[in-house]
This record gives C-alpha cells, structure tokens and sequence, in this order.
C-alpha cells in the first residue's frame, strides 16, 4: 500500500468509515513537509465540514485568484463562457440535488472556481456519459472538465497537473467473508469458479487478468448490471474506482464491501481542449492553488468521493 496521504474529510464521527477514506492525522501531515498546507486546510475545515453531511457540507469558499490576461480568457472562454462539461451521478462530474445551489461533483465545483477566477460566465454542458464529453470537447463544444487521466483522449485534449489520485478496487458480494484484495486469489486456489466482473471497455481486463490468472474476469455492460451480478451472487467481487464501489456497497448492503487494497490508482484531472496549451501554465497554477488552499478537500468532501489519495507532484 502506498504511504501517500488520503485527500477526504468524508467523516468526523465516531462510526467507522473506510480506511481508503479515512481523515488524515494532522500531525503526520506535518512531518511531510510537502503536503504541510494539508493541517491548516483541515483545521479551518473541520470547523464547519464536520457538522453536516455531505449533501449538506456548503459549497468550497472561494479562494484568491491569480490574474488572468485577456489572452488566456480567450484561450479558456473562447466564448466568453466557460462551458464544463459533466455527466450526472458522478462524484468527479456532476451530483444533482433539488436545491440547485448544492449541486456537488469536482467538474461542478472546480469549474464555477475556475469561472470566477476567468471573471466569465459558468454554464454546464450535460452529457449522458464521459465518452460524449470527451468528443465534444474534442471538437471544442466543451471548454473544462474533471476526469480521469487517459491515453484514449490524449490526442483531443491536454491534461492539467494531477488534482489526486482514486484508487482502483474491489467490492465483494453481500454475504462475502473476504477483507482484503489478497482474498480472492486465495479463494480461487482453494475452491476454484471464483468470477471477478469489470466494465467492458474499461482497460481493467488485462491487468486484472495478469493479477487473478487463477479467476475468471467477467465482462460486464454497466454499473447496474455489476450491481445486479453482486446482489444475486453471480461474481464474488467487482473490480472498478473506489469512488464507485463505496456508493455502490452502501447501495447493495447485506455484508457487501469494498476490500482492502487495492490494484491501482487513477490520476484524476482537469481537461482542456487540444490547441490551448498556452493557457497551461495559468492552469497549472489553478491545479496549485485549489490543492493547497483547501479548495479541492472542500470539494471532495462535498461529493463524498472516497477512495481519494493525494498525488504525486509530476
């Protein structure tokens, strides 16, 4: 397991909560230096985050904003809007409430930051899933979002500094004695049948196939259908971003659980159209400013995104 700190502030109650999403002690904080901004985040956010849910946590304060010339509005807005693209249901995109002012999700709430920072317009622009997003911002339609970082939109898009990392998982069926990652390979080498879901396009299958050699890797069309396998007990576990399979444990009940560890780690980013790469270093100090002024720990906590570490800096 790696030694990096967790990003959220998902719970200051007594009850146990994930050890993936677990607040970061202030004192270790300050042993690394490198992340010391973290202790003086958390004690001006723990005053007022602690008391409420995350549906209720307020929205981030905003925090001071660097210059932006009329070259790089142009670049972000060419519009004069910033058009963020998101997809609802997600913690990075977009989380829908009735009360349109608690709007949560990462894209949701780094976008209007980063829209007050340009003095433009914030506008969303919905989309049912990333894959639409990322065409349409390839084609320039969408100017900002929030998502993972990946080769098969590199070509369309450029990628900011890494705002964290969501480590990649596993949930195990209601019912499951499992408890940590290790478990399912051992299950396997003593009954043997053991099935192991994934999305199909995800790019998990190879490596979780080099992982688990002894398990089944099952294909899968969509988190429900993940859910529906896991509640009928059709695959032992579901391999997927923590960030998914916390909601979908809370969801499934019975016993489900994500499990200890992990086998890898997504970088999570903002993204920009292709050809405005002179506006990179104006988004690097965003990416900069919103991780060390406590901006981004107010948004993960909001969206109740667990499975959130901090990131390298690269």
């Amino acid at each position: 397991m790696s030694d990096r700190r967790t990003l959220s502030l998902a719970s200051c109650s007594s009850a146990p909560r994930p050890a993936a999403f677990a607040s970061p002690r202030v004192e270790a904080v300050r042993r690394v230096s490198r992340w010391a901004w973290l202790a003086t985040a958390l004690g001006a956010l723990l005053l007022t985050a602690c008391a409420l849910p995350p549906a209720l946590a307020p929205a981030p304060s905003p925090i001071e904003p660097a210059p932006a010339t009329a070259a790089v509005r142009t670049l972000l807005a060419p519009t004069g809007v910033l058009r963020v693209g998101v997809y609802a249901g997600s913690p990075l995109s977009l989380l829908e409430r009735e009360d349109p002012t608690r709007h949560a999700g990462l894209s949701h709430d780094l976008g209007q930051e980063m829209a007050r920072w340009l003095d433009v317009p914030f506008e969303l622009a919905r989309f049912e899933r990333l894959a639409d997003l990322m065409v349409a911002m390839g084609q320039g339609e969408v100017d900002f979002t929030v998502t993972w970082k990946s080769d098969i939109y590199g070509n369309d898009v450029n990628y900011s500094l890494p705002l964290l990392d969501l480590e990649q998982g596993y949930l195990a069926r209601p019912g499951t004695r499992l408890r940590e990652a290790a478990d399912l390979n051992t299950l396997a080498a003593r009954q043997g049948g053991v099935k192991l879901g994934v999305l199909r396009g995800a790019g998990a299958q190879a490596p979780l196939a080099r992982r688990h050699p002894q398990i089944e890797i099952v294909l899968l069309g969509s988190y429900t259908e993940a859910t529906d396998r896991l509640a009928a007990g059709q695959i032992e576990a579901f391999a997927a971003s923590k960030s998914v399979l916390f909601p979908m444990a809370d969801r499934l009940g019975g016993g489900a659980r994500v499990l200890d560890g992990r086998w890898g780690l997504e970088t999570v980013v903002i993204a920009i159209p292709k050809g405005r790469q002179s506006a990179m270093s104006y988004l690097s100090r965003f990416v900069l400013s919103v991780r060390r002024e406590g901006y981004l720990q107010a948004a993960v906590r909001r969206a109740d995104l667990r499975g959130a570490v901090e990131p390298d800096i690269r």
